[in-house]
């Protein structure tokens, strides 16, 4: 509450110019605030950690996956063996195309084991490879699709708060300046000493609405676009994978 308070006043001071002004009452304002304006500031605090926790832990997620996919890629490249490659990247946990290889690659271990790859007329026979490649790449798409739930899981928390939250904030406005008005009518005087204190509490909530979901918004299009990155890098590798995959069978080198 401190740090939202206090960015607020920031706010407040740079539009007004002291705190002697109005940023220093800013916290008095909120005190003295009715209630529907306390519980839509309440909701809009709420928002914002929850946004600011997802934005964290994505932010560290995007980067480690990142990391890791560009160095598997580079053992990927490098001809290393299957099973070679399936341990040196045991620790690789946020790589979403190691999880890909790791189980294309348990796949392909579960087909040798009931059909060893024996006899080069079997498995240089057009129709049967196409089988086991088809069944892998089945595996390859099905894992592809569960990593790129998990890049897009809470993302949707984003959009929902930059599209909900300057609403929730400008019903807080409104709801002031409905009671501004109608302490203008109790009062019998429209002076700007009586309007100013209203209006001025009823603005917290568009701009605490405006803090909250810009941020926000900033947040979901930035990892909605990686997401998107990575799941081209996963169909590209899924491509090279198969096809690298094929040329392994034809050799039984694998």
């Amino acid at each position: 509450m401190i740090q939202f308070t206090g960015f607020i006043s920031i706010l407040t001071v740079s539009v007004y110019g002291g705190p002697n002004i109005f940023g220093g009452e800013i916290i008095h304002m909120i005190r003295d605030a009715g209630v529907v304006a306390k519980v839509v500031l309440l909701i809009l605090l709420i928002f914002s950690l929850v946004s600011w926790a997802i934005i964290l832990m994505k932010a560290r997620l995007f980067i480690r996956a990142e990391r890791e996919n560009e160095a598997f890629l580079e053992l990927f490249w490098q001809g290393v063996e299957f099973s070679r490659l399936k341990k040196e990247t045991e620790d690789f946990e946020f790589s979403p195309l190691t999880y890909i290889f790791r189980e294309g690659f348990n796949e392909l271990g579960r087909i040798t084991k009931i059909t060893p790859l024996t006899g080069d007329s079997e498995y240089k026979n057009p129709p049967r490879r196409s089988v086991i490649l088809d069944d892998i790449q089945r595996v390859l798409r099905k894992s592809a699709v569960h990593q790129q739930a998990i890049l897009e899981r809470y993302i949707s928390f984003l959009a929902t708060t930059g599209n909900t939250a300057p609403f929730i904030g400008l019903f807080g406005t409104v709801w002031g300046i409905m009671e501004s008005f109608r302490g203008i009518g109790l009062k019998g005087s429209a002076s700007l000493a009586v309007v100013a204190p209203g209006i001025s509490e009823a603005l917290i909530a568009t701009a605490a609405g405006l803090a909250v979901a810009i941020p926000a918004v900033i947040g979901f299009n930035y990892f909605n676009q990686k997401v998107i990155n990575i799941q081209n890098q996963m169909e590209t590798f899924i491509s090279d994978f198969i096809s690298l995959l094929d040329r392994q069978i034809m050799k039984k080198g694998i």
